[in-house]
């Protein structure tokens, strides 16, 4: 009983000092919508598109936002996660694959796809060999990398002092994010369930819905990813929807990303 007292008293206080105590819910579920959608597309752009795959790249402020953010939201190292999925595709639906339901069955990647991701992403001899190319600065490497949970533990004090205890309940959404989207959802279902607008030598789908689209930045056209890994677009039939493209459009069109895709079309 004390500890429960105590504990309603410190929200109090933490409530009574916050700057945005008192918004609607709905003002907080769409601050954390806007808040999980950037992660997302920083996923999708930044460590998918940009640094995995090499298909885009980006103005070093551009760069270094997404880099910032995906600290601070994610705590996953850039050659980390780069280094996993190159890896995935080197052994798509295999044994080796890191993360593949059809090895390890659907619901073991759905639930502990996060499990799957972390034993990965600690074989140095997987990193080593797939990590390759990825930013190796003074940020990474005295930053982002040895204090990666640092930066999670910032997002938190700052959605309290923002939100008040509206912000724990942010952050924790925040924190789950990706691991479900991502880990679960891409890996697991991407590579189970939904439709296929290529053979390839693979098990991966297309999520069936533009709301899967729209909640993983175009991650859900899985299928057509596996088609042509290096394209900057995945969507490829009419009706499919590729918000990560969009952005990259728009910040194309101000100078501020490339598609590295065409210089290597017209060298050839």
């Amino acid at each position: 009983m004390i500890v429960l007292t105590s504990l309603s008293q410190l929200a109090a206080w933490i409530n009574n000092h916050a700057l945005f105590a008192n918004l609607p819910i709905w003002a907080y579920a769409l601050l954390t919508f806007i808040d999980t959608h950037i992660t997302t597309t920083c996923v999708t752009l930044y460590l998918h598109r940009a640094q995995t795959h090499r298909s885009i790249s980006f103005h070093g402020a551009i760069e270094h936002f997404m880099r910032f953010w995906l600290w601070v939201r994610t705590a996953m190292p850039t050659k980390e996660w780069v280094a996993v999925h190159r890896c995935h595709h080197a052994h798509v639906d295999t044994a080796e694959d890191p993360h593949s339901p059809i090895f390890y069955g659907i619901w073991r990647v759905v639930i502990k796809g996060t499990g799957l991701y972390h034993k990965a992403a600690h074989n140095q001899a997987v990193i080593e060999q797939y990590g390759k190319g990825t930013p190796d600065d003074v940020l990474e490497r005295r930053l982002y990398t040895p204090f990666s949970v640092l930066g999670p533990t910032l997002t938190l004090i700052t959605n309290v002092f923002i939100f008040g205890m509206w912000g724990l309940g942010m952050w924790l959404i925040e924190m789950a994010w990706i691991p479900f989207f991502a880990a679960g959802v891409i890996n697991g279902l991407g590579h189970w369930w939904g439709y296929r607008n290529f053979n390839t030598p693979d098990h991966s789908r297309n999520l069936p819905g533009w709301y899967w689209s729209i909640l993983t930045g175009g991650e859900a056209l899985h299928n057509n990813h596996h088609h042509i890994q290096n394209s900057p677009r995945f969507a490829m039939r009419r009706g499919e929807l590729d918000p990560g493209y969009w952005y990259f459009r728009a910040l194309q069109s101000i100078g501020l990303a490339h598609d590295r895709t065409e210089g290597r079309a017209a060298a050839a």
